[in-house]
């Protein structure tokens, strides 16, 4: 048997196959093993909940008709009550269930049947924007923390903002990053962000001084 070829990147991903259809399962299990996915499987809406609470998946890959609760069901619960990011494969083609899908969260819906070159570049992207929606989260968190907890990171996360016309996320995880590379606590950084902008504040009237006796 040859030797899967498996980058660290895919390694690391797991991915949740919700169906009822166990030929449909056991394709896509074979589908992403191949491409050095790790996989679960789920027959149930009520299965996959199970297997969520023991260890969330990288992605959920949803049927919309299950025996039970329904796909649709099952999203909302998992945009409510979990992180994990979903998308649906289905064989309802129906517009209104797509507009439902999207509106519960979907980061993708693909129709049955498949192929390999539609499915894999679909779930890459699923991944991407769940990468990217997960940053955000922990972003904004760890700003909203911050703030809290420091009138001077507040400060100078405001004054990286109007200096240099950025936006809140960004100068606050400049000013992290710069912390860390220093290996100095965060409100630290910020009280000497500040300390020198008040001195540069001093000086001002004295440069113009100056100009204006020459």
């Amino acid at each position: 048997m040859n030797k899967l070829e498996i980058t660290p990147r895919q390694a690391r991903r797991s991915i949740l196959l919700v169906d009822d259809d166990l030929v449909v399962l056991d394709l896509l299990t074979h589908l992403f093993q191949r491409d050095g996915y790790a996989t679960e499987r789920a027959v149930s809406a009520e299965d996959a909940l199970t297997i969520i609470a023991r260890q969330e998946p990288d992605l959920a890959l949803l049927d919309i008709v299950l025996p039970g609760m329904s796909g649709l069901d099952l999203a909302r619960r998992l945009q409510t009550e979990t992180t994990v990011p979903f998308m649906f494969l289905t064989g309802q083609n129906d517009m209104a269930l797509v507009r439902e899908a999207t509106g519960c969260g979907a980061l993708g819906y693909l129709v049955k049947p498949f192929t390999r070159e539609q499915i894999l570049p679909a779930i890459e992207a699923a991944l991407a924007s769940a990468d990217e929606i997960r940053h955000l989260r922990r972003t904004e968190f760890n700003l909203t923390a911050a703030l809290a907890a420091g009138r001077e990171t507040s400060m100078a996360v405001g004054l990286l903002m109007a200096k240099f016309q950025t936006d809140r996320n960004t100068a606050f995880e400049v000013l992290r990053d710069y912390a860390r590379s220093g290996r100095r606590r965060l409100n630290d950084v910020a009280k000497t962000l500040l300390a020198a902008e008040e001195t540069l504040n001093a000086l001002q009237p004295l440069i113009t001084k100056a100009r204006n006796n020459k």
